[in-house]
């Protein structure tokens, strides 16, 4: 015969049990729900650039390992166009970024410098082409957010040509990097940030974004073109 104690003992027991199941069941439940939300979410990052894909001719998609897609193509001649989207989770004390890695690459290679300017650098933007840069630069207008600014074979004259347009570019907040070379020009610039409970809850990056919109790709075209034509060669007199 059981004694009082074991008596006392044994729904408690029970009782631990059932909260203890309750629990994992819980647990089982949050887990799952993050699967599903996760599986949605790959693939709806899938189709980020099906919208902008109509700007381009000859538009090809591909898809990443990490799901993300990318966009080749030309526009507006025989220039190629590469648009890639980039999740970005390594800045320190804020929510994933979500970034469009646009390049413009020419038919042909231009006998100017290679120039850049990376904005709020932390060092940690591996996606940046300004950090591969050689030599640093002393920026000759001024912003209210730090900047870095990098070149390879730059004159004063590159600086002062591209100097009005930088600083007009990055009036906009969403704008990281931009950077001009021999074959072309290339920015990066901000899609959307990420949502906080994903990323605190289940550390996962999630974006409130369905679709780049074709009119953010076609402004940020518009930009390329622009830097890739500041420093052509003056027309002969």
């Amino acid at each position: 015969m059981p004694s009082a104690l074991e008596r006392i003992d044994l729904p408690l027991s029970l009782g631990s049990m059932g909260v203890l199941l309750f629990c994992l069941l819980g647990v089982a439940a949050i887990a799952a729900l993050a699967r599903k939300e996760l599986r949605d979410d790959l693939r709806q990052r899938r189709t980020l650039l099906d919208a902008a894909a109509g700007l381009l001719d000859d538009a090809r998609v591909t898809v990443g390992s990490d799901g993300y897609p990318r966009l080749n193509g030309t526009y507006g001649g025989d220039s190629r166009i590469s648009l890639e989207v980039v999740p970005d989770s390594l800045v320190p004390r804020r929510l994933p970024q979500l970034w469009l890695r646009l390049t413009l690459l020419a038919p042909e290679a231009a006998p100017r410098p290679s120039i850049g300017v990376l904005a709020r650098p932390i060092g940690t933007e591996f996606y940046s082409r300004v950090l591969g840069l050689p030599e640093s630069i002393v920026p000759s207008f001024a912003t209210d957010f730090p900047l870095l600014m990098r070149g390879r074979g730059v004159t004063e004259v590159a600086i002062e040509r591209t100097s009005g347009l930088f600083r007009t570019l990055f009036a906009d907040p969403a704008l990281k990097e931009i950077v001009i070379t021999p074959r072309g020009a290339g920015s990066v610039r901000r899609i959307a940030e990420g949502e906080r409970g994903a990323h605190v809850l289940y550390r996962q990056m999630r974006f409130p974004v369905s679709q780049v919109s074709p009119e953010f790709v076609r402004n940020a075209l518009a930009e390329l073109r622009l830097l890739n034509d500041v420093l052509e060669p003056e027309p002969a007199s």
